[in-house]
């Protein structure tokens, strides 16, 4: 198979780069990115990495013009990050709707009937996400829609355009609502990094200071759960095994507060921190869990990797990133 990944330079997109070419399949791995930025970079014959935006129609049918033998498509591009960035970036997140439109609406150029979209939990009501303790988010919650300002609405939009366009232009999707997925080779720094990441960061950099003291967005109480980057990549690859094209979370069911993940992290560092917590900052839903009962029914499976685990892989990694 030829297969297509949109934001091959990002974490995901890079992950699942490296997954199908060891499976054999032929790769063209497309990001705006300069592939000096990219997150995972590989050299192989079977492999094509262009930088290109996505967004424009005519970079959209070029692309698929030149390559008119494509047989599926990932679509996992968007301007996206943690929440200091989705709540401060709403224009720039609404406007990755635009590449899934695009690639919907151009890839019979390329005789290619089957796409894959990343969503996300973010399309889930803020309403119901609002007390702690919540109920375990199933798929036909999404309605009524009271998304995540922005990426949220983004998110949702792109998959009710997809929906249509099964029907309409003869396409064949797979969907996944991914919840907060974590891991090495992702975002660490720089605003866009999710919570493990800048628990992680944080942890290491006050162990190497010496300044045992960290900031904490809210005050720590926030419930979630994590998903570890092969328990992704394997949900993704898992979700062509059954004839399902609506929604699908991907994520996992062991939900934890803040202060617990802090917990964790402090245990694998070897050190305690003193918890400065700023209510003042964006803190996202206050309590969000995957009710998994769909994929174990479809696919007789779901994310496994306990966040310990996941953790201390990495924190080992983002601890190797800052001695660099």
């Amino acid at each position: 198979m030829k297969i297509l990944i949109s934001g091959a330079g990002g974490f995901i997109g890079g992950h699942l780069v490296n997954n199908l070419l060891s499976q054999g399949y032929e790769v063209i791995a497309v990001d705006t990115k300069n592939t000096s930025d990219w997150w995972q970079l590989f050299n192989s014959e079977r492999i094509t990495n262009k930088v290109l935006n996505l967004k424009s129609v005519d970079n959209c049918k070029s692309l698929f013009n030149s390559n008119p033998d494509i047989d599926r498509v990932y679509n996992l591009a968007c301007n996206m990050g943690g929440l200091g960035f989705i709540q401060n970036n709403h224009l720039k997140c609404l406007k990755n709707s635009s590449i899934q439109i695009n690639l919907i609406s151009l890839m019979h150029l390329s005789n290619c009937r089957e796409i894959f979209f990343s969503s996300s939990a973010c399309v889930y009501p803020q309403s119901i996400q609002s007390k702690k303790g919540c109920v375990s988010l199933k798929e036909s919650d999404a309605f009524p829609a009271e998304p995540e300002d922005g990426y949220g609405w983004e998110k949702l939009y792109s998959e009710i355009f997809t929906n249509y366009a099964i029907k309409e232009l003869n396409i064949n999707p797979r969907i996944f609502r991914l919840h907060a997925c974590y891991g090495p080779n992702g975002t660490w720094s720089n605003g866009k990094e999710k919570v493990p990441a800048a628990i992680c960061r944080k942890i290491i950099e006050a162990k190497l200071s010496g300044n045992h003291e960290i900031e904490v967005w809210g005050d720590g109480t926030q419930e979630r759960s994590f998903m570890f980057i092969d328990d992704c990549i394997d949900g993704i690859n898992r979700i062509w095994n059954c004839d399902h094209t609506g929604p699908v979370n991907l994520g996992s069911d062991e939900m934890v507060t803040i202060n617990q993940l802090i917990d964790i992290v402090e245990g694998i560092s070897g050190i305690k921190v003193k918890r400065n917590y700023d209510t003042s900052k964006p803190i996202g839903a206050i309590s969000r869990n995957s009710d998994n009962t769909l994929i174990n029914k479809l696919l007789n499976w779901e994310p496994n990797t306990k966040l310990q685990v996941g953790m201390e892989k990495t924190y080992k990694w983002i601890y190797d990133q800052i001695l660099k």
